[in-house]
């Protein structure tokens, strides 16, 4: 793609993205929640490859399902990301009263032991539910948050939604810069936010019953550090309603010693909440890429 090509792609981009906010501001909740819908919709008749990525992985951990219901459920996933991204988009609009104010806390003593120990709290969620709305949860809570995020790839829309998550008081560092703010951080005492739930070549270690590429950092940052590896999600449980799930931590004592270990840990409860709410996952990834290459599965 030449330079014109992508200067043209980013233009393109920032205006679908400003006039979609536009849409999404002008509307309450549930009418935003289902324009976003709408748009999922679009997005699983229209996006081919996604579509059939979607249903081949739901394929891959749910043996069991019939041909139906994984397309059902593979519909749903798009319309369900449809509406947290409005959700995002209306950020500007919610105040912290309202956003915890539509807030259930499940496991809140797991935030507590970990936060007991006094090294940190690693929350390892992933692209399940609205992570987005977990960070304001702690800021709005009282707490400090830093996540680690992986840029968009236009420029100008990472920007914009720089500006949207500065709103929640969410600090954000780039993945590619992560390791020493990281450590700052969390020799503070602060939480560091990290989603661990896409490919990777690091390790491959069982998600859903099968091998899966899988990074090692959380792992490696809690043996280091001490810092608490706290399994930490946000799940969506009806029109601008949530539910935080807060899971007991992971080796809490620091006495595990293989970070793949660790990691398989981190995997399974993941997995766990992902069963269910299966709908809620960002199965449109191609998670299982690398091993697949690698013929592992």
């Amino acid at each position: 793609m030449s330079k014109w090509q992508k200067a043209q792609l980013d233009r393109f981009g920032l205006f679908a993205f400003r006039a979609g906010q536009r849409i999404f501001l002008k509307r309450d909740v549930t009418a935003a929640e289902r324009r976003g819908q709408m748009f999922g919709e679009l997005a699983f008749r229209a996006l081919k490859s996604r579509r059939l990525r979607t249903i081949a992985n739901l394929e891959l951990a749910f043996p069991e399902w019939t041909d139906s219901k994984r397309h059902e459920t593979a519909r749903q996933v798009f319309r369900h990301f449809g509406l947290i991204t409005a959700d995002f988009m209306r950020t500007p609009l919610r105040t912290d009263e309202e956003l915890l104010a539509n807030m259930e806390i499940q496991g809140f003593e797991h935030f507590e032991a970990a936060q007991a120990v006094g090294k940190g709290i690693i929350a390892c969620t992933g692209h399940l539910g609205n992570w987005e709305r977990f960070g304001h949860w702690v800021t709005a809570s009282g707490r400090k948050i830093t996540v680690v995020a992986r840029d968009a790839n236009q420029g100008a829309i990472q920007e914009e939604v720089s500006k949207i998550r500065a709103l929640t008081g969410v600090a954000v560092i780039s993945r590619g810069d992560a390791a020493r703010p990281i450590l700052v951080k969390l020799k503070k005492q602060e939480i560091v936010g990290i989603l661990p739930d896409q490919n990777s070549d690091e390790s491959f270690v069982p998600f859903f019953g099968k091998p899966c590429g899988t990074v090692l950092g959380p792992a490696v940052l809690h043996q280091r550090t001490g810092a608490v590896l706290l399994p930490s999600y946000c799940l969506r449980i009806g029109p601008g309603k949530y539910r935080i799930v807060l899971r007991p931590p992971i080796d809490i004592e620091n006495a595990v010693k293989e970070p793949e270990q660790l990691m398989a840990q981190v995997n399974a409860v993941l997995e766990s909440v992902i069963r269910e709410y299966p709908e809620q996952w960002l199965w449109m990834h191609d998670r299982w890429k690398n091993a697949r290459k690698k013929n592992l599965i």
